[in-house]
């Protein structure tokens, strides 16, 4: 009773702990095999133990040789990739060919070569990359041979694709070193967003957006005769009026009515925080696709259209991030071909506001590529990019959310002499007459975008201004 209470006060006594070796900072795992060996075999020496002595020499050398081995078999692979496109659509299959050249005349015993992919375009559900093949193998190079190795990459959403770098790990038999080597610069893939033929529309109709009084007299409808005044030299023979000349003795001309309409100017919002979380994907491919859509409608009819997105362009956030060229691990590899999930950008991307097939193109390229942003929110955009919108074009404005703040934004567009129309691009019908509300408010007209399927009815309601 005495021994058990005394345990009890005592309590348990505790585990003795093994002492831990500090290294000093800058030790590798690496160079503490060298250190242990070097320090053993030192002891072994004092010591006279002529068998630890040899096993330390042994280790030594296997080490020092395996070191050699696994940089020099490194060293010795090249690489080529081959892309037998750099732009594709939707849907579209692109074929990735990769040939290996072992340039010494050492076989290379192991080599697992992996191309890297951008790690969200193939976890977020659906992929928006499916790999058909295998782009990490494992393969043996004779001296002075080639192997090719082949897959294909199916493209299942618009954007602006990197494949590669190609990553090389290789190594000793024993496992002892690795080597890590990016042979190959990463190849680029633009794939263009779908476009929806619009439904409902005529495409020799001379005003299919509506009417804009023009601040400047630009242009002139040939169809509306605004008055009559004398001849002038340099007018053209269909502007006489031979009525006015008749009755008067003299040559008058035809003065038209400087009423008409030069296309549009897409306004895409593309802030992350504007989309309901969850749906931030669906909802700007949606955006993306809708302004496609009236891009190709508006060249279709000869009209002149711009874009105007405080989104980030994904070539501009390569050139600016870059990637790795030698990563020492293939985790530093794989953060090397990912985006960033955050942008402070605080610079639009603007495509002035022209007209012509090199515009479209320009305007499909700029969509392909334009990525989430949390940098202007779209008031700060319209502030920053009025002066470059002409007045004499209709400001498109496609919405996940219309906040206060901007339906403000686009009144203070529709004051200034613009005219405005939006598209509301939300699911729910209530959500909608909110967003409705605050833009009728500011006197903006506004149309409902709910899904893919109702692009060209909306599409059709903003070209024909339809109730």
């Amino acid at each position: 009773m005495q021994g058990g209470f005394w345990l009890a006060c005592r309590g348990q006594p505790k585990p003795i702990e093994s002492p831990q070796i500090r290294w000093p900072a800058g030790v590798t795992p690496r160079m503490r095999w060298y250190l242990g060996a070097i320090l053993l075999l030192g002891a072994a020496l004092a010591l006279g133990l002529g068998l630890l002595a040899y096993a330390m020499y042994v280790l030594l050398g296997v080490m020092i040789a395996s070191r050699f081995l696994a940089r020099t078999w490194a060293d010795s692979v090249s690489a080529q990739r081959e892309c037998n496109r750099v732009e594709a659509n939707v849907g579209d299959t692109v074929a990735v060919v990769i040939t290996l050249e072992n340039r010494s005349n050492l076989p290379v015993p192991w080599v697992l070569v992996e191309d890297m992919l951008p790690r969200e375009a193939l976890l977020e559900p659906p992929s928006r990359i499916t790999v058909l093949g295998r782009r990490l193998q494992l393969a043996m190079l004779r001296g002075r041979r080639r192997k090719t190795l082949r897959y294909q990459l199916r493209f299942n959403a618009r954007g602006y694709y990197q494949i590669g770098p190609l990553v090389l790990e290789t190594g000793d038999l024993f496992g002892l070193h690795r080597r890590y080597r990016t042979l190959t610069e990463p190849h680029f893939v633009l794939v263009y967003p779908q476009v929806t033929p619009l439904e409902g529309y005529e495409l020799a109709s001379r005003r299919p957006i509506g009417e804009v009084r023009m601040s400047l007299r630009l242009y002139e409808d040939p169809t509306r005769i605004a008055g009559v005044r004398a001849y002038q030299d340099g007018d053209p023979l269909n502007r006489i009026h031979w009525r006015a000349t008749a009755r008067t003795g003299t040559l008058h001309s035809k003065v038209y009515e400087p009423s008409t309409v030069a296309g549009a100017t897409l306004l895409v919002e593309f802030h992350r925080a504007a989309y309901e979380p969850g749906q931030e994907r669906f909802r700007s491919e949606l955006a993306v696709r809708t302004a496609a859509s009236l891009a190709h409608a508006l060249y279709q009819m000869g009209q002149q259209v711009g874009l105007v997105t405080n989104g980030r362009d994904a070539a501009d956030r390569i050139r600016t991030e870059g990637w790795d060229p030698d990563p020492r691990t293939r985790e530093a590899a794989r953060r090397s071909a990912s985006m960033r999930a955050a942008s402070d950008r605080l610079q639009p991307v603007v495509v002035p506001t022209e007209r012509g097939p090199e515009q479209r193109m320009r305007i499909l390229k700029t969509l392909a590529r334009v990525e989430l942003t949390d940098g202007l929110v779209f008031p700060q955009l319209v502030a920053e990019t009025a002066g470059r919108i002409p007045r004499d074009a209709t400001v498109v404005a496609l919405l996940p959310s219309v906040p206060v703040e901007t339906a403000i934004a686009l009144g203070d567009l529709r004051r200034r002499g613009f005219a405005v129309t939006a598209i509301v691009n939300v699911y729910h019908v209530h959500e909608f007459e909110q967003a409705a509300a605050r833009l009728a408010a500011e006197g903006v007209w506004a149309r409902h975008l709910n899904d893919a399927a109702a692009i060209a009815t909306v599409c059709r309601g903003v070209v024909l201004r339809s109730p």
